[in-house]
Parts: C-alpha cells; structure tokens; sequence
C-alpha cells in the first residue's frame, strides 16, 4: 500500500481515538464495503497489497484501517493495560463508531487473527453481510500460548523489535498491548465461544495446516455454532494465509464474497 493514509477521530472513554484508514478498490462497487481487521501485531501497512489485490480481482470496495494502539493510529497510553474483553472492546465499542463516521454498512468482515475474533465478536451482536476469517481464536490452547511467549522472548533478544518499528509509530504499544494480556494467566479462561451462536450470517473460516498459534479445532468450533459455515484448511500454510497462500485465498474468499 502505497497510498497516502486518511485520519477520523472518534470519541471513545472520555477521549478522542485518531484512526489511520485507507479505502482501496473500486468505489463505484455495489457490493458491501470489504473491511479488513488485521492481526494482533498487525496495522493497516502490514497487510502491504493483500487488500488491493483481493478487491482488484473480484471488484470490491475495501476498508483498512489501523486498530487502536496499533500502525500510526493512536498509541496506548504507557499505563493503559489492555483488559481480558479487550476484543469485545474493539468489535462493541470501536468499530460501530468507526463504520458510522466513514459511513459503512452492514459491512463483510474479514478478519485475522485477533482480528478475526473481533469480526466474530461484531458479527454477534451487529448487523453484517458476511464474514471471512482467518486463523481466529475462539479460547486459548497450551500451544498457542507458548508460542506468544516465545515471541516475547524474540521481541527482547531478536531483531523483531526492529523489524515490527517498520509498521507502527509506537512498537512498544503494539507489541505490549497485544502480548502482556494474552500471557496474563486470567487470559486462560477466555473462551467466545458460545457468543457465536447469534451469527447469521455467511461465514468462510480459513486456517493454515502449520498455524503456531492454534489447531484447526479453533475454526471447526465455528462450524459446529453457526449453521452452513464453510471451511477452507490450506496445507503448507501457517497463521497467515495470506502471507503464505495468497493467490489461493483471493481466488476462494472473493469467490465466496460474490457467491454470498
């Protein structure tokens, strides 16, 4: 993504929120707006042209956006702990605001990750067309966890730091926000299961083979709570489909965006 980013406030706590966001394909589309959710180490310029090409080829209108505390939207403040329902947060509390000011309805979500569990979140308790999710967490596993502690490990010892600064205006905001609350041992009995027996609407849940943050049983969960949901596991693939399988994602997911 090369172009330039856009800026809306939002009055959120007693405070106003900056959000970075782009629009990206075809604005005469008829379709519902496409709004991707990125991951929790994500931002609007780590999706690089995964958006654009995605709605290039099916002729979609998309909305990416930097999450709070995320990219150059506005930083956790230092003593801004995210809570266990941090998640509820955004999909409740932020995202409504957000579609209502840049004028978005009853969008298709496509989510990764924690952004992925946020359109599902969304989805329960809000009106939208469809959902696409990749690699979402529906309550932790033991190898996932241990995973983001070996990621707080390579965060202190590596060049990740330097590497994820390339994506966000405050690195430490990102990073902190996402990984202190998912090692929190109240963070264990996170579980949104039973909140997805609301959703109806179509759903496409896709994971990687080798994702290292969760088994495949996170998206057949899905299945068995919301009617008619289609799976899509790719081989060779690990907790970023479309990092690691892109042309097949675009090809499935837009496909199943039409159809829908």
């Amino acid at each position: 993504m090369t172009a330039a980013s856009d800026f809306v406030e939002l009055p959120w706590r007693g405070r106003r929120l900056r959000i970075e966001h782009r629009f990206v394909g075809d604005a005469a589309s008829s379709l519902p707006t496409v709004v991707f959710l990125h991951e929790g180490l994500g931002s609007l310029a780590m999706w690089k042209d995964f958006p654009e090409r995605l709605c290039a080829a099916h002729g979609l209108r998309g909305l990416v956006f930097s999450r709070y505390g995320y990219g150059r939207s506005s930083p956790r403040p230092p003593d801004e702990r995210w809570p266990v329902r941090f998640m509820h947060e955004q999909a409740l509390e932020v995202l409504p605001p957000l579609f209502d000011a840049l004028g978005v309805e009853r969008p298709w979500l496509f989510g990764h990750s924690d952004g992925g569990s946020i359109a599902l979140l969304h989805a329960a308790h809000r009106p939208v067309t469809g959902l696409v999710v990749l690699a979402p967490h529906l309550f932790t596993e033991d190898m996932g966890i241990a995973s983001i502690a070996r990621a707080k490990v390579a965060y202190e010892t590596t060049d990740l730091r330097s590497k994820l600064a390339r994506y966000h205006a405050d690195v430490d905001s990102a990073f902190r926000g996402w990984n202190d609350i998912w090692l929190d041992p109240a963070f264990r009995a996170w579980n949104i299961e039973a909140e997805l027996d609301t959703i109806r609407c179509p759903v496409l849940a896709v994971q990687g083979e080798d994702d290292e943050y969760g088994t495949l049983e996170q998206i057949r969960a899905i299945a068995r709570r919301v009617p008619g949901t289609e799976l899509l596991v790719l081989a060779d693939c690990g907790h970023s489909p479309h990092r690691d399988q892109p042309d097949r994602l675009i090809d499935v997911a837009g496909s199943f965006i039409r159809r829908a």
